[in-house]
């Protein structure tokens, strides 16, 4: 598990809000305010890491790379849980939690569906990532964008090649 790096400030603040979180904004901020001026509450850093992950983590770990404390990380997590979003696995030696892979896909089908781009457009889109994707697996040889983040983590690089990375991944 160690070795993964995620850049919380670079990370949007865009995500499909739950019951919950629209009836209480983390914070006690009002939900009127401009979300892009508004930093990121520890809630909002569990939420983001969380949802990012491609194998599960542990409360620890997520608290770890939120930058936030353990306590409000695991009732974080278990609201993601409770809200559909999160799945939390008990049967190891250390309970996990990841996000629900299927919601995720239905997610980013509907917000395609509902957006202003033609089949082509998307067609064109899709075949462009799945390059992408083809070339970093092939350059770094790795199978995931976890699996990358930790070849910076496990590898000595210069600056330029760890931002290279952290954008790619």
């Amino acid at each position: 598990m160690a070795g993964a790096v995620f850049l919380i400030d670079q990370m949007p603040l865009t995500y499909i809000t739950t019951k919950y979180e629209r009836c209480f904004m983390t914070g006690g901020k009002s939900s009127s305010e401009d979300p892009m001026k508004r930093q990121p509450t520890g809630e909002d850093r569990v939420r983001m890491v969380a949802r990012q992950v491609s194998e599960p983590w542990t409360a620890n770990w997520i608290d770890s790379e939120a930058d936030w404390s353990y306590g409000p990380t695991k009732r974080a997590l278990e609201r993601l849980v409770d809200d559909g979003i999160l799945h939390r696995d008990d049967t190891g030696a250390h309970t996990t939690y990841f996000p629900d892979y299927h919601r995720q896909a239905i997610t980013e089908v509907i917000r395609f569906r509902d957006s202003d781009h033609t089949v082509e457009d998307l067609t064109e889109r899709l075949t462009k990532m799945n390059a992408q994707i083809r070339g970093w697996k092939n350059e770094f040889d790795v199978e995931s964008p976890n699996q990358l983040r930790r070849t910076i983590a496990d590898q000595e690089l210069d600056v330029t090649e760890e931002d290279r990375r952290r954008e790619i991944a």
